[in-house]
């Protein structure tokens, strides 16, 4: 016999798992549209550039995502561990720094 979770079509997460790698792929699209129309409506005229084809705006969009915010796949920032270290270990880094930063100007 059928639960009515079954009778229904599926579990509420099973829907879910469906629809966000719809709605990934389309805000991609959605994104890649908005920089083709973005660019060829202003850069033409501003600077020269030939227009681009929607493609083309994808690679750049994906371009960018490389150059300027990595492939950060949810780890933590580097930058992060300053706040886990205690004073001591501050205070010695910050003499390490000094030192390279003073010896490199002289």
């Amino acid at each position: 016999m059928m639960n009515r979770e079954q009778r229904r079509g599926g579990s509420f997460w099973n829907k879910r798992s469906i629809f966000f790698p719809i709605a990934g792929v389309a805000i991609i699209f959605l994104f890649s549209w908005a920089v083709m129309l973005l660019w060829n409506g202003i850069l033409p005229t501003i600077v020269g550039v030939k227009a681009i084809s929607f493609w083309q705006s994808m690679g750049i969009l994906a371009l960018s995502k490389i150059l300027f915010s990595g492939f950060n796949l949810g780890h933590k920032h580097r930058f992060n561990r300053w706040e886990n270290i205690n004073h001591e270990e501050r205070e010695k880094m910050r003499e390490e720094w000094k030192k390279r930063f003073e010896t490199g100007t002289k």
